[in-house]
C-alpha cells in the first residue's frame, strides 16, 4: 500500500486516504485553499466556544450546584453581544467570500481560448485561436491514473491565462479540475466560460461533476501543462494533422512533439 500510495501522491490527482484539498496549480486554487482554511480556523474556534460555554452551563448551574436559580430574564449587554458579533462574523466571512467570487468570475485578458464541449460520455476540446482544430478525449482503459487516464489530454501553456468555454451537445455536463480551482456546467444551448492560469508543468486531473447518464463516472478531463517551446510545437503538429474540416477528429496530445 506504501508503494501505490508513493506512484499516485503527484501533483493534479488525487492520492490515496486524503482528507485535504488537492495542491493548487493556480492563483484560483491558491485563494480557495486559503479562504477554506480561514473558515476551518473560524468554524473550529467558534465550536471551542460554544463547547466553553456549554461546559459552564452544566457544571456552573445544575441543580445541584445552584437549587435556587436565578430570575434574570433579561440582559441588555449579552443579548447586543449576541446579535452584534454573530454579524460581525458573518461580515468578516463576505469579504474575502465575494473577492474570491469575483475573482473566479471576472475573466481577465485571455492568452489561449479553448472551447470543451461536453458529450455522453467524453468532452471535445476545439483550439479556435490555434488553426480552429478540434479533438475528442476519451478514458483511456490502459492509461494510469484509474479512470482519469485519456487518449488525447487537453494541452495548454504554463503561466498563460487560459479561457475555456464550455457548453453541452446532448445533457448538462460539468467541466471540473480541483487543483485549478475550477467547476463550471455544461450546459446545451448555452456557453459558459471560466478560466485558469496554471503555474506548473505537469498533468492535471479532473471530471464530469454533474450526473449526466450511466457512464458519467467515465468522462475524465486530462490537461497536460507544458512550457511555451513544447506548446507552440504541438500546436503545429496539430494544426497540420488534425484541423478540422468539418468533421470530428482526433488529436494526439500524448507529448507536446508527437
Amino acid at each position: 500500500m506504501a508503494t501505490g500510495g508513493a506512484a499516485f501522491a503527484e501533483l493534479g490527482q488525487p492520492k490515496p486516504w486524503e482528507w485535504t484539498l488537492q495542491e493548487s496549480g493556480s492563483p484560483v486554487m491558491d485563494n480557495i485553499v486559503w479562504f477554506h482554511n480561514f473558515l476551518f480556523v473560524l468554524i473550529t474556534l467558534i465550536t471551542l466556544f460554544v463547547l466553553a460555554l456549554l461546559v459552564v452551563v452544566v457544571i456552573k448551574f445544575n441543580a445541584k450546584a445552584n437549587p435556587v436559580p436565578s430570575r434574570t430574564t433579561h440582559n441588555t449587554l449579552i443579548e447586543v453581544a449576541w446579535t452584534l458579533v454573530p454579524v460581525l462574523i458573518l461580515v468578516g466571512i463576505s469579504v474575502p467570500s465575494f473577492r474570491l467570487l469575483f475573482l473566479e468570475l471576472d475573466v481577465p485578458k485571455a492568452d489561449l481560448t479553448i472551447k470543451a464541449t461536453g458529450k455522453q460520455w467524453y468532452w471535445s476540446y476545439a483550439y479556435p485561436d490555434n488553426g480552429k482544430f478540434e479533438f475528442d478525449s476519451l478514458m483511456a482503459q490502459d492509461k494510469q491514473p484509474r479512470l482519469l487516464g485519456v487518449d488525447n489530454e487537453m494541452v495548454v501553456p504554463v503561466n498563460k491565462v487560459i479561457r475555456v468555454q464550455v457548453t453541452g451537445a446532448d445533457v448538462i455536463h460539468a467541466f471540473a479540475l480541483p487543483a485549478f480551482g475550477v467547476k463550471i456546467d455544461a450546459i446545451p444551448g448555452r456557453l459558459n466560460e471560466t478560466w485558469f492560469k496554471a503555474t506548473k508543468t505537469g498533468m492535471f486531473y479532473g471530471q464530469c461533476s454533474e450526473l449526466c447518464g450511466k457512464d458519467h463516472a467515465f468522462m475524465p478531463i486530462a490537461i497536460r501543462v507544458v512550457n511555451d517551446q513544447e506548446f507552440a510545437s504541438w500546436v503545429e503538429t496539430a494544426k497540420k494533422k488534425y484541423a478540422s474540416g468539418g468533421t470530428s477528429t482526433y488529436a494526439s496530445a500524448a507529448g507536446p512533439t508527437q
